[in-house]
């Protein structure tokens, strides 16, 4: 409990912050409670009264961590909660085919699907709110599939050029922009240049947030080096990259600052042939300094943006998607997805298919559930939180349900025997059941 406060504490607005402390205090850091308080309680009272700031709990959370780590987690593993834990693990890791989705209808054809192995290790490193995740891996029996965040909202290029007057209003700007920051650094984090930022990458939600998507060019800088490579789409490529010179994130804080001009004047930048950027060197560019992302969050432009609570997904996005409407082409406007011949597979090829198939990724599956609803639905316990059913190992596990063929085979045939081998372990059953229900 006291984690998620102290979590709520660092997005809490600035004029309720201080009144946020207070209460978390009083609540978790009084002198009754001696346990990881007596050290901090003070400490904290003092600096909330000379500056409320989102790093005062910082230490009591560090101790909080240190503490639950103990004994407190032994306790854990020996309980009903630990292994309903591990019936959720398990689900989580059941095989994935085509069968797990329903199909219904192509949103769009990207151009590079050759490079989706280096797109499937990169998305696998990411987990941000800012950028597509990769949910699902699996292979079927021509192609591998990734399964990709749902946007239905869009992207900015379609909201741009096909809703009204081209461009937006300045709060519209920033706040895209401002999510587009928190998304590269994000990806930069992780060592990884995007090198594509254009509107057309740029998807929003139903909700109205945006996700950098299509990584089909990102690649990962090795540590202490500079990579080279003419890639990313006319228009939006740095000069040191349509000029094969060797860079790191550079780019993408270019590809930023062309999204903001477009965004703002309706129509893309250098369209006329003596338009010039005034500062060639990226050493000088802002977001290529040793602060990086941080130096562009702290411009004047975002002045109004509090990326803290951007970053927790709070913030009100100043557009929201009619859920009626189809922000995309038609279906008979989009190309047939092309077919790549004469591709030679070597080792390293052949290495990555084998491991390709991965199933569910961890992090997006555990948000699925909750956002679904499974898990309130079958995270369920016995009356007054005792250990139910499928939980107790005393009990032996229950049958499993026959099959539909199986009742027909009986119904014409009632005098022939048919035995069912027992699963040996009632987690299993339970995960099996969990499975049926889950949609």
């Amino acid at each position: 409990m006291m984690t998620g406060v102290l979590e709520d504490y660092e997005v809490t607005p600035d004029e309720k912050r201080k009144w946020r402390g207070d209460q978390i205090v009083k609540t978790f850091l009084s002198k009754e409670r001696v346990d990881i308080a007596e050290d901090f309680g003070e400490e904290c009272r003092e600096n909330l009264e000379l500056s409320p700031c989102k790093e005062i709990f910082s230490n009591c959370g560090k101790v909080l961590h240190d503490y639950l780590s103990g004994a407190s987690f032994l306790d854990y593993q020996n309980s009903m909660y630990f292994d309903r834990f591990l019936q959720w693990k398990m689900l989580e890791r059941q095989p994935i085919t085509k069968d797990t989705f329903r199909q219904y209808r192509v949103l769009g054809k990207g151009g590079f699907g050759e490079v989706c192995a280096c797109q499937k290790q990169i998305l696998e490193k990411v987990n941000s709110r800012f950028v597509v995740s990769l949910a699902y891996a699996y292979e079927t029996k021509d192609a591998l599939c990734l399964v990709l965040t749902i946007m239905n909202g869009g992207d900015l290029k379609f909201h741009t050029y096909n809703m009204g007057t081209p461009g937006f209003e300045k709060d519209r700007v920033q706040f895209y922009a401002a999510q587009i920051c928190c998304g590269l650094d994000h990806l930069h984090k992780e060592s990884i240049v995007y090198r594509d930022l254009k509107p057309e990458n740029i998807l929003l939600d139903d909700n109205g947030h945006i996700r950098i998507s299509d990584l089909g060019l990102a690649i990962k800088v090795p540590e202490g080096e500079l990579i080279r490579g003419r890639v990313g789409t006319v228009g939006y490529m740095a000069p040191e990259v349509v000029n094969n010179e060797k860079y790191a994130m550079s780019p993408d804080w270019w590809g930023l600052g062309c999204l903001i001009y477009e965004m703002t004047a309706g129509r893309s930048p250098f369209r006329a042939r003596k338009e010039r950027l005034l500062t060639k060197d990226p050493k000088q560019r802002l977001g290529c300094l040793a602060d990086a992302a941080a130096d562009v969050k702290l411009q004047p432009f975002f002045k109004k943006i509090n990326f803290k609570r951007l970053e927790a997904g709070i913030v009100e996005p100043p557009f929201v998607p009619d859920p009626r409407a189809v922000y995309c082409k038609d279906v008979l406007d989009i190309e047939q997805f092309s077919t790549v011949k004469g591709v030679n597979l070597d080792q390293t090829d052949n290495d990555f298919y084998s491991k390709f198939t991965t199933g569910s990724v961890s992090i997006p599956w555990q948000n699925e559930m909750i956002e679904t609803e499974c898990f309130r639905d079958l995270n369920v316990f016995g009356p007054q939180g005792t250990r139910p059913p499928d939980l107790d190992w005393s009990q032996p596990p229950e049958p499993p349900r026959r099959s539909l063929l199986d009742r027909i085979f009986r119904r014409h045939h009632p005098e022939v025997p048919i035995s069912h081998s027992r699963v040996q372990s009632s987690s299993v059953n339970s995960v099996d059941s969990m499975s049926n229900s889950a949609p």
